[in-house]
């Protein structure tokens, strides 16, 4: 592991994408497919190259949280995924205290994988449950059961792990109130740290959507749903039901709600997603991952701007970036392609504008909302100065609220702003 002073470095966080699942489940559309042995390999001795070449021109910088999504990671032969964070520990400086993540889904986990994970350095796991009923997860087209993700959480408390996350879906075909009400009782009374719950979204190019996607004609779309045996989605009023049930049982369950899809018991809250609300850098490697990092010259010194006009005053340039998708492509590079940086496939310099505009909609999102000193540190002129219109009218409508702590002073959703919350966030966007 590289070994610096953390004092006047940078914070990064990684995401480093595993592509692979054992089947493609009916709702997600993740770039992710099934594999074999001698793919998976492959990737890995790609995705290694690519860490090292990252981590080669990363010195301004300190890792403090590790992320490993898909698909499902958790697919990787134990020692795969011992050689990616081996890769990651000599490439980058990686902070003592780093919060490293697993996703894990349990039909892929086992003791052996989960001492292994424990003997990396993965202090996090991320359970993929979704349900706590069968059916609903057949429907899903989940490759586990219940009893089955039991097993895989008890022998996660048995290999030493004390910080895990299990994530819910509301809102699935042939789910009631009732049901999810089962579910969320079921797993908070394991007593997990962190629990994510999201509403099913219904994504085109996924077999969901060609169930119960937009269609003109809505009585053909039932009757042949019918047909095909499909249970129908829940009304409004049960989803907005299981809305309202799920913060009320888990608050009761001992869980405070810190973003609006995501509860944690005191001091578990998932620093690699607060980091991404609040606009920490990151890094995304392998197939298709996302980066949020600032551009480098070819001499590797940072690229500035003005962010504020102010003489003397200069921020690094944020740039957006995506790797290529195609796998092909990807297990085609070498050394000396990720060196040129020849895996990323599209960049997106962002102008002081974009940075505002996802600033507000991101931390918004946190319960505790935003910092007006912040902003200004950010960028130099004050939060009423480019939103105050939008602030007043928001805090009218009892959408929005300003209140202090600790002598700060910050602007958050209120209760009925959290319910409206994408139309309240658009209403950050500048023309």
């Amino acid at each position: 592991m590289k070994s610096r002073e953390r004092e006047g470095l940078s914070c990064l966080e990684l995401y480093i994408h595993i592509p692979f699942c054992v089947r493609k489940c009916a709702y997600c559309d993740f770039l992710s497919f099934p594999s074999g042995g001698e793919e998976r390999a492959r990737y890995v001795e790609r995705l290694t190259e690519e860490i090292e070449e990252a981590g080669a021109v990363s010195g301004d910088y300190v890792v403090t949280a590790i992320f490993l999504g898909g698909g499902t990671p958790s697919v990787l032969a134990p020692e795969q995924t011992e050689r990616i964070l081996q890769a990651v520990k000599e490439s980058f400086y990686v902070a003592e205290d780093a919060e490293i993540t697993t996703e894990v889904n349990p039909g892929t986990a086992d003791k052996e994988k989960l001492k292994a994970w424990k003997k990396a350095g993965i202090n996090r796991l991320s359970f993929g449950l979704q349900s706590a009923e069968n059916k609903e997860l057949q429907f899903l087209g989940r490759i586990h059961t219940m009893e089955e993700f039991l097993e895989s959480y008890q022998a996660a408390r048995e290999a030493g792990f004390d910080n895990i996350n299990i994530d819910l879906m509301s809102a699935l075909p042939g789910q009631t109130v009732s049901s999810w009400e089962k579910t969320l009782r079921t797993v908070a009374a394991l007593q997990p740290e962190h629990i994510s719950a999201y509403s099913l979204i219904i994504e085109e190019g996924t077999p969901f959507y060609q169930l119960f996607g937009e269609d003109e004609d809505k009585q053909e779309e039932q009757r042949r749903r019918k047909e095909l045996g499909v249970p129908e989605l829940p009304d409004e009023g049960a989803e907005r039901r299981m809305y309202y049930d799920t913060e009320q049982i888990l608050k009761e369950a001992g869980y405070h709600r810190y973003e609006i899809s995501n509860y944690a018991k005191p001091g578990y809250e998932c620093r690699h997603n607060k980091g991404y609300w609040t606009g920490t850098e990151y890094l995304g490697l392998g197939l298709g991952a996302s980066s949020y990092i600032s551009i480098r010259r070819k001499d590797g010194s940072d690229a500035k701007i003005s962010a504020s006009g102010e003489e003397g005053r200069q921020e690094r340039w944020l740039e957006r970036r995506s790797n290529v998708r195609d796998f092909k492509t990807y297990l085609s590079f070498g050394r000396e392609d990720f060196k040129a940086g020849r895996q990323i496939e599209e960049r997106e310099a962002l102008t002081e504008q974009a940075r505002m505009e996802e600033f507000m909609f991101l931390g918004l999102r946190l319960t505790e909302g935003i910092s007006e000193a912040e902003f200004f540190r950010r960028f130099s002129c004050t939060l009423e100065t480019v939103y105050g219109d939008v602030l007043e009218g928001l805090a009218r409508q009892e959408l929005m609220e300003r209140y202090e702590r600790e002598g700060a002073a910050f602007w958050r959703l209120t209760r009925r702003g959290i319910d409206v919350s994408n139309c309240v966030l658009a209403e950050f966007l500048m023309e």
